[in-house]
């Protein structure tokens, strides 16, 4: 039975030496919680570190930890002091995590975090190596393990590799900024599903793989090393049963009871029948804009001074990465902030902020949910935000109302809160009065939509959802037709070759025997071409036709003087050897004047475009332009040209970055068929890159050795992987 291996950076349990005793308790946060269920069933297991540097235990507590966490279903993963400081410390959280929460400021690229991120990674990946069997699912999270999945899969490609990143993906200006963008870039694309908690942060992710690895998108699928990659986004969710059952034991609690922390906001709310609290409660992260939320409740009293007496901060800070310098720069801009503004606003009844820097039990935390009558949840930069969720999970009595920044992925699904810009004073001043002043009425009907919505799409429902299309991406691979082009199968061709009385080889040009290049006229045969295909031609036996999609005075530029057959314009004019060039049908090219235009006018507006004129067709270059903005162009351009072509002979071919405008009867196909028609050939090998070839394969016997280089979605009987393969297949079978 395939089981399911979760991967964190973190083990879902504490483990901690108290007097050299080992103390293991679980975590209760949103990620171990969301996966349990996936955990406990059948014979999964979760891989991550344990919190515990190796170098600070002996060889019997290692032992004694292994086995503790073999209970709970957990295996370790090894990592030193150094690890952590370069790892995690370093590259992850000062390099990927101000970097992808947009603070470029805070960004610093050192070479060393990075060697050490990937050198983790890997340790990661050995660990689940062990770990795993063929046909597996492993579901990798967050940042700290973007490596992972294709080091994973270079090891074993039978594993089912879902990825999942939990905070904010920048948008391309950003994310082109790294050092390492390809790497990280590679390493994500070795998952199956690739999983975001909004749209946009699946479109930037897009538009990286689009913009810097020139990796072709359609839609929310990659195509990529013969694998399709999907993309989507997954809103992940809360354990609502539990904030909600919680919030409805609170009001049960008998008075002696209470906290404290509740008996002084008892005191608060009994001391002014007018009294509202309004709740803030984050960790102390410089992406929680926690500055900026002080500042704006400042401006709010300021604004609408007869709330003053009234109206009281609840700011819980809890404590974060205590030893990184902005963190504690961000504490002490925090500190000072709130002393200011209680200093300058206080009575000798109230205080505007209560300020609380620690980490707060479960219970209490509800005290603070349950007593709060606004919740300012105001992010500069978040991937979803759990704490806004929390809180309307907690409204037994169809009351509160939700301030939430339109930064945290949350406002993307919370449409009924009062969504703000956390750098608009004014807007978040009006908003607060708006909250304050809402009738019962309006609470309630925000409140039922959202608490409808969070309860149904709660987080094991986003574990669900995100397992069951997992298995549907690997599941939809389109099925491989043709079969990978094996040495073995390589020799018997070539076996096959040496045998044959009379063969001939039918070759694509550009994208198969050239690679790509920005500016076609660029691609021009290289000596060892040239070298390779005399050498070929020099058995009498054998007939080599260059069949492409190239102009007629081009090719022959190139090939004019070999004796070989050339066929141009995707089959419009052909050259047998020795004789003459003619034209394969009867063409007239005066729609051209209609057609050019249109091109000329969708080459002005895209920067990078290019008009190559053949006889009797027009191609739309737009290799060398802007990823995006060649999509939207080329989306465009088709719809335009459908429409023009309507009653028409003309149909329009969508290559490898062109679209060309051709007469529809013209085909590297019909053009294969008249080269056959002439000799009784007993060996024939075709091969093309880009669907134009799919003719010249449907065409020629079931007999011929076909082969598609690139896509495995072909008509062709096998594949190779890239161009530069070519040769070295041509070598191999003709034994030049």
């Amino acid at each position: 039975m395939n089981k399911t291996v979760i991967v964190s950076n973190r083990l879902p349990v504490d483990l901690k030496y108290i007097e050299n005793t080992l103390v293991v308790k679980s975590s209760t946060g949103g990620l171990a919680t969301g996966m349990k269920s996936v955990h406990s069933e059948g014979n999964g297991i979760w891989v991550g570190w344990s919190g515990l540097a190796e170098e600070n235990m002996n060889d019997a507590q290692k032992v004694e930890v292994d086995n503790a966490l073999a209970v709970e279903k957990c295996v370790q993963v090894p990592l030193t002091n150094s690890d952590i400081d370069n790892y995690y410390y370093g590259f992850s959280n000062t390099a990927l995590w101000p970097l992808f929460h947009y603070f470029q400021a805070y960004t610093e690229f050192e070479s060393s975090h990075w060697q050490s991120y990937v050198e983790v990674n890997q340790k990661f990946a050995d660990v689940v190596l062990q770990q795993v069997n063929d046909g597996d699912t492993v579901w990798v999270h967050d940042y700290q393990l973007l490596m992972l999945p294709e080091m994973l899969r270079k090891k074993n490609p039978t594993l089912t590799i879902g990825f999942f990143l939990h905070i904010p993906y920048p948008s391309y200006e950003l994310f082109r900024t790294c050092p390492w963008r390809n790497e990280l870039l590679q390493g994500m694309l070795g998952a199956d599903l690739i999983g975001f908690h909004t749209y946009d942060y699946a479109r930037h992710f897009i538009s990286s793989v689009s913009r810097i690895k020139g990796i072709e998108v359609n839609f929310n699928e990659i195509s990529y090393e013969n694998r399709i990659i999907k993309v989507d986004s997954f809103p992940m969710g809360i354990d609502y049963d539990r904030y909600h059952n919680a919030a409805l034991e609170h009001e049960k609690y008998p008075e002696d009871s209470k906290s404290e922390l509740m008996k002084s906001i008892d005191f608060h709310n009994k001391s002014n029948d007018e009294s509202k609290l309004i709740l803030s409660i984050d960790r102390m992260d410089y992406t929680k804009g926690i500055p900026n939320r002080v500042k704006s409740f400042e401006y709010f009293l300021n604004k609408y001074p007869e709330y003053k007496g009234k109206v009281r901060l609840v700011m819980l800070a809890v404590p974060s990465r205590e030893n990184v310098a902005q963190y504690q720069l961000l504490k002490r801009e925090t500190d000072e902030l709130v002393g200011r503004i209680n200093g300058d606003l206080s009575t000798i009844s109230w205080t505007p902020i209560w300020y609380f820097y620690r980490s707060l039990p479960f219970d209490e935390l509800i005290d603070l949910y349950v007593a709060s009558d606004v919740a300012m949840v105001t992010p500069v930069r978040d991937g979803m935000n759990l704490v806004a969720k929390e809180y309307i999970a907690t409204r037994t009595k169809d009351t509160g109302v939700l301030i939430l920044s339109e930064m945290a992925g949350a406002a993307k699904e919370m449409h009924e809160a009062l969504i703000v810009n956390p750098n608009n004073f004014d807007q978040i001043a009006d908003s607060l009065k708006e909250a304050l002043e809402m009738p019962a009425l309006e609470q309630k009907t925000r409140l039922d939509a959202l608490q409808k919505r969070i309860s149904r799409y709660d987080v094991e429902r986003w574990a669900g959802e995100f397992l069951k299309s997992l298995k549907a991406a690997k599941d939809t691979v389109p099925v491989q037709v043709a079969q990978k082009l094996t040495p073995s199968k390589i020799k018997d061709i070539a076996t096959n070759y040496k045998l044959a009385k009379r063969k001939l080889f039918l070759l694509d040009y550009d994208g198969t025997l050239a690679g790509f290049k920005n500016n076609p006229s660029d691609a021009i045969p290289t000596q060892e071409l040239y070298d390779l295909l005399d050498k070929i031609n020099e058995d009498d036996s054998t007939e080599i036709a260059i069949i492409s999609g190239r102009d007629r005075k081009t090719l022959e530029s190139w090939f004019g003087h070999k004796s070989y057959t050339l066929v141009t314009d995707h089959g419009a004019w052909l050259r047998k050897v020795g004789g003459e060039w003619g034209v394969l049908d009867q063409m007239k090219s005066n729609w051209k004047e209609n057609i050019r235009p249109v091109l000329e006018a969708f080459t002005d507006s895209t920067p990078g475009a290019l008009i190559e004129e053949k006889e009797y067709s027009l191609a739309w270059h737009y290799r060398k332009s802007d990823n995006d903005m060649a999509a939207l162009r080329t989306m465009e351009l088709k719809h335009v040209l459908k429409s023009l072509l309507i009653n028409n002979t003309l149909s329009v071919l969508d290559g490898n970055k062109v679209l060309e405008v051709k007469n529809s009867n013209i085909n590297k196909g019909r053009a294969a068929t008249r080269i056959l028609a002439d000799t009784n050939y007993d060996f024939i090998f075709a091969i093309g890159d880009d669907w134009t070839d799919e003719y010249m394969f449907e065409e020629v016997p079931d007999s011929a050795y076909t082969v598609k280089v690139g896509n495995i979605k072909t008509a062709a009987h096998y594949y190779i992987n890239y161009s530069t393969e070519v040769l070295p297949l041509l070598r191999d079978v003709t034994g030049s």
